[in-house]
């Protein structure tokens, strides 16, 4: 039988460990704890309770003496805090001191009780560790399966394109391998190497992007590997270079098929190597950051027509990462507008409450070349424009409102009859008026600003369709 998966609702189920030298003090708390309903496992010392945690058992609660022989309590508690932080620690002691205490509370214990200790004080002191470890279980499991339901870090979607990167980037984050994300313009590429800087092993250390298509060519060799005083005009002092100013964290290189020939020949001697020579100095450095690099181009086709070293390509996607354009992910269209309503609502101050079924539905269909960029922008424009409560059409962009207009045209189809095209145009006219007016509060010019009409020509058709008592 498995172990249950970390933190969700079976672990509720694991068992408690106590760790004492003293077979009196196991046997103690053993029946008390297993008279409480609880199972129990135990250790004679701490050697034997670090061989424990390392070879992969799960516990919901330690319960460990402080001084035994050889490995002491507060070497247990380090060992089942950095395995699985939401176990709970209790350290027990016959020599507590203030200094012992907070050592122990500031390594993560949960709390300390002194021996001899009364029956009465121990149960309270697990029945409440237990309820923090159910608090956090359940939290970190609730995180954990809204994560990977609806987004990761800034990553947002549920779609099966979105889960499959979700499930890839869960994947290849704990890794050292190079990755190289390939997707359209506007798609999330930077967020996708932010996710896996959060959940690798360099998370501690900085994520430094850099867009190499954005700096000159002249530039952008100085930008990576730094340079030395002197090694060229306007080099005024010495500089770091990105490779050496990520330290321990995540260099991301954008666009990293515009990068030129010389450069792609050291970038490629970064990745074999992990040294970096900066411009004009003789002496080489170590580096030890990570890459992850993006490209909106077809890295293939550029080695085929001799823009891309091949060599440089195949060490640089070891692993590819696919993120999907927009129009692939459908099912993520109206989250994304939810989460962008909702943050520019409350960035820019305008209490928009929702889409309403128009605006909706129009923008539910569009196809959204520039990607989720480009939807980000409609929002944050409609945002700003919506004097209502809901976005309306009149709020987007003018080309959705002419592409939707094309889109109900080509709807409409001519029967084998044939069709009264005169009547059918007036009746959608009128329509449409009897619409901006309602939408208006009734005042004319804001319906012929509505209708992009002058209001001469709205009064005409007022009077044309009879709508002037309505």
């Amino acid at each position: 039988m498995s172990d249950p998966a970390p933190d969700s609702p079976a672990s509720a189920d694991l068992p408690i460990l106590v760790v004492d030298d003293e077979r009196s003090m196991r046997e103690f708390l053993t029946v008390m704890l297993k008279k409480d309903g609880h199972p129990v496992e135990v250790a004679a010392c701490g050697e034997d309770a670090t061989a424990r945690i390392d070879a992969g058992e799960r516990f919901k609660l330690v319960m460990t003496d402080l001084k035994m022989p050889g490995i002491g309590g507060l070497d247990v508690l380090r060992a089942i805090k950095a395995a699985q932080p939401s176990c709970q620690v209790i350290v027990m002691t016959a020599y507590a001191t203030a200094e012992t205490a907070l050592s122990a509370i500031k390594l993560g214990a949960y709390d300390y009780i002194t021996k001899p200790f009364k029956i009465d004080e121990a149960r309270v002191a697990v029945n409440r560790a237990l309820e923090k470890f159910a608090l956090v279980s359940e939290n970190l499991y609730l995180r954990d399966a809204l994560g990977d339901r609806q987004g990761l870090g800034q990553l947002i979607g549920e779609s099966r394109a979105m889960q499959r990167v979700f499930q890839m980037i869960r994947r290849v984050a704990p890794t050292r391998t190079t990755i190289l994300i390939h997707g359209e313009s506007g798609t999330g590429k930077e967020l996708v190497a932010r996710a896996i800087h959060d959940l690798s092993a360099n998370a501690e250390g900085p994520f430094l992007p850099i867009n190499c298509g954005a700096i000159p060519e002249n530039l952008i060799e100085s930008e990576l590997f730094g340079h030395k005083k002197g090694a060229f005009t306007g080099a005024h002092a010495d500089k770091e270079g990105l490779f050496v100013a990520a330290g321990q964290g995540t260099v991301f290189l954008d666009e990293v098929g515009e990068l030129p020939q010389s450069v792609q020949v050291k970038l490629l001697r970064v990745l074999q190597e992990r040294k970096i020579r900066p411009v004009g100095d003789s002496a080489e450095r170590e580096v030890s950051c990570r890459i992850v690099a993006a490209t909106n181009r077809d890295l293939r086709q550029e080695v085929q027509e001799g823009r891309f070293r091949e060599d440089l390509y195949y060490r640089l996607s070891v692993i590819p990462v696919e993120m999907p354009p927009l129009r692939e992910r459908g099912a993520d269209v109206q989250l994304l507008l939810e989460h962008f309503l909702h943050r520019y609502a409350e960035e820019i101050g305008n209490p928009i409450e929702g889409i309403d079924a128009r605006a909706l539905a129009i923008l539910t269909a569009y196809a959204y070349p520039g990607n989720v960029r480009e939807l980000q922008n409609i929002v944050e424009r409609a945002v700003t424009l919506e004097t209502g409560s809901l976005i309306t059409p009149e709020s987007l962009p003018y080309h959705l409102q002419e592409e939707n207009f094309s889109r109900v045209a080509r709807q409409i189809d001519v029967p084998e009859e044939g069709v009264d095209m005169e009547k059918l145009v007036e009746e959608l006219e009128r329509n449409l008026i009897a619409r901006a007016l309602e939408r208006a509060g009734g005042v004319k010019t804001e319906a012929a600003r509505l209708l992009n009409i002058s209001f001469r020509s709205l009064r005409y058709r007022l009077d044309k369709y009879g709508l002037n008592d309505d």
